[in-house]
C-alpha cells in the first residue's frame, strides 16, 4: 500500500484519489479552499441557487466508469441525469433562430435545413462527416492513453480537407473551415460558437477542433439535476467512501524531492508530510508562477496549454415563472458589439426559492485582459441574454457576476483550460500526466487529456492507470 497524496480537490484530482484508493493505496487529499469541486463551484443567496462552472455534461461516460470502477452504486443511483432536448437554441445576429436536437444528427441537418435555408444542413453533415475522421484519428491518443513521451505525431493537424473542388487545400485553422466548408456567416458562427465555448479562438484554433461539435452533436448534452455541483458532490462523497482523506484550508507550497524523486509535500505553515507518489490537480501555470514545483528542465519545460481566455459569469436572480416553452440552453451569437453568450435556463426546483422564481445563468468567453471593466462586460451580455429570456429586464431582482480574476483567486488560474487537440504544431497539448520528476503527477484539466469535465475525469483514470500500473499501462479501455 502506497502513501500517495494529492493536491487539490476538483474533479480530476477527486476521480484519481477514487481510483488510487479502491486500488489500496492510502489517500490523502489537501485542499486550499474550503470545500471540493475546484472549478465546479456553487453561489447561492436568497434560495437561489447557479453553477459557476459548468453547466452541462458531455460524454457521461467517463463519470459512468468511475463510479463503475469504484464502487457498488451506479452513477445514475447517486446522480439525477438528464439529456437536454434541444440540445441548444441558437440565435443569430441576422434574427434566425434555430433549435438543435440532442445527439441527432438527422434532425440537425433537417433543422438547420428549414432555418437557414435548403443546403444549408448538408454542408454541415459533411463537415461533421470530416470531424469524424478527425475524431477517429486522434480519440485515442488524446483521451484514452497517456500522452507520449514524443508527442510529435499529434501536432499535425488530422483534420481532412474535402475531396472535391478547390476546397481541397489544406485548411489550418477553425475560422477556415467555416468559411471555406460552411459558406454561410450563420452556420460558421454555429462552428465558431463550440470553440469559445471551451476557450478557444476559431481564428487560431486548429482544423482538428472540429471535433468538439462532433463530440456534443454525437454523444449529446446532459444536465445533472441540482446542477453540476451535484456531480461533485457525488464524486466527493465516492473518495470518503473509499476512506480517501480529505485536509480542507491547506495549500501545499512545495513538493518534497530527495534523490530525484518526488517524496512528499511542504504545506503552508512549515509541515511536511511524506509520500510514495505526489499528484497534482492545481493549475499547471499556477504551480510554476508560484514556485511551487522546482527542477532542472530544458528550455521547452514546462509544456502547457496557454489560451489567454476565461470566462465570465453572470448569475440572474429573476422574478416570475420560467415560460413554457423555454429551452434549457440558448446561444445568442455577437451582434452589434456585444458578445456570443451562453444563456442556460434549468428547469429544477432546486435552483430556486419557488415555482414564482427562476435562476438563469449567462457566460461568455473573453480574453483575460488586465484592467477589464467587468461590470460594463456584464451589462452587455445581460442585454444579448434579453434575446433568450423575455422580459428579462423587467425580471431582473438583482445579479452576481463572476469574473476571471475571481476564478484565479478560487483556483489559482484566471483561464479556463480546454481539451487537447491535435495540430497547432503541439501547442494546444497540456501537460503530461507523468511529470518530469519521477512520483509526480498532474491530473486535471490543466493536464492531457486537458478542461472539461469529462476530459478532467479522464485524466484522473490516466494518472491512477499510470501508478498502480506503471510502465505496463497502455491506456484507458
Amino acid at each position: 500500500m502506497a502513501r500517495i497524496v494529492v493536491i487539490g480537490a476538483g474533479l480530476g484530482a477527486m476521480a484519481a484519489a477514487a481510483r488510487l484508493a479502491v486500488a489500496g493505496h492510502r489517500v490523502t487529499v489537501y485542499e486550499q479552499g474550503a470545500t471540493y469541486g475546484g472549478a465546479v463551484g456553487r453561489f447561492a443567496r436568497d434560495g437561489f441557487a447557479f453553477d459557476t462552472g459548468p453547466g452541462l455534461l458531455h460524454l457521461p461516460a467517463v463519470y459512468r466508469d468511475l463510479f463503475v470502477k469504484t464502487g457498488k452504486e451506479p452513477l445514475e443511483e447517486c446522480v439525477g441525469l438528464t439529456q437536454v432536448d434541444p440540445a441548444a437554441r441558437h440565435v443569430f445576429a441576422d434574427g434566425t433562430r434555430v433549435d438543435l436536437p440532442n445527439a441527432s444528427r438527422a434532425g440537425t441537418v433537417a433543422a438547420l435545413d428549414a432555418a437557414l435555408g435548403a443546403g444549408a444542413g448538408e454542408r454541415w453533415g459533411d463537415f461533421l462527416t470530416r470531424a469524424r475522421e478527425a475524431w477517429d484519428r486522434t480519440r485515442r491518443p488524446l483521451l484514452e492513453e497517456p500522452q507520449p513521451a514524443d508527442p510529435a505525431p499529434l501536432a499535425r493537424e488530422p483534420y481532412p480537407a474535402p475531396k472535391a473542388g478547390l476546397l481541397r487545400r489544406p485548411t489550418r485553422t477553425l475560422a477556415q473551415v467555416g468559411a471555406r466548408e460552411l459558406r454561410d456567416p450563420r452556420l460558421a458562427a454555429l462552428l465558431d460558437a463550440y470553440a469559445w465555448a471551451y476557450g478557444f479562438d476559431p481564428a487560431d484554433a486548429p482544423a482538428s477542433a472540429a471535433v468538439l461539435p462532433y463530440m456534443e452533436q454525437t454523444f449529446g448534452s446532459w444536465y445533472v439535476a441540482g446542477g453540476l455541483r451535484a456531480l461533485a458532490d457525488a464524486v466527493y462523497e465516492r473518495c470518503r467512501k473509499r476512506r480517501v482523506e480529505f485536509v480542507f484550508d491547506t495549500p501545499v507550497v512545495d513538493v518534497l524531492e530527495k534523490d530525484g524523486r518526488a517524496v512528499g509535500v511542504c504545506l503552508d505553515g512549515g509541515g511536511e508530510v511524506a509520500a510514495d507518489h505526489v499528484v497534482s490537480g492545481a493549475p499547471v501555470p499556477a504551480l510554476y508562477r508560484d514556485q511551487v514545483v522546482e527542477w532542472e528542465r530544458g528550455e521547452d519545460w514546462p509544456r502547457h496549454q496557454v489560451l489567454g481566455t476565461g470566462r465570465v459569469t453572470v448569475c440572474l436572480a429573476l422574478r416570475g415563472a420560467r415560460e413554457a416553452d423555454a429551452v434549457h440552453r440558448t446561444v445568442v451569437h455577437a451582434e452589434g458589439g456585444r458578445p456570443t453568450v451562453t444563456v442556460l435556463r434549468p428547469d429544477d426546483p432546486a435552483l430556486r426559492p419557488d415555482a414564482d422564481h427562476e435562476s438563469v445563468t449567462v457566460t461568455a468567453t473573453v480574453r483575460t485582459t488586465p484592467g477589464q471593466e467587468w461590470e460594463a462586460f456584464a451589462d452587455r451580455m445581460v442585454e444579448a441574454a434579453g434575446q433568450a429570456v423575455p422580459g428579462l429586464r423587467d425580471r431582473l431582482l438583482w445579479r452576481h457576476v463572476r469574473t476571471p480574476e475571481d476564478v484565479r483567486r478560487d483556483t489559482g488560474a484566471a483561464e479556463v483550460p480546454g481539451p487537447a487537440l491535435a495540430g497547432a504544431g503541439g501547442r494546444l497539448l497540456p501537460a503530461a500526466n507523468r511529470s518530469p520528476l519521477p512520483g509526480l503527477y498532474f491530473a486535471g484539466g490543466w493536464s492531457h487529456p486537458g478542461g472539461g469535465l469529462a476530459h478532467a475525469g479522464m485524466s484522473g483514470a490516466l494518472v491512477a492507470g499510470l501508478i498502480v500500473e506503471g510502465a505496463d499501462f497502455r491506456g484507458s479501455q
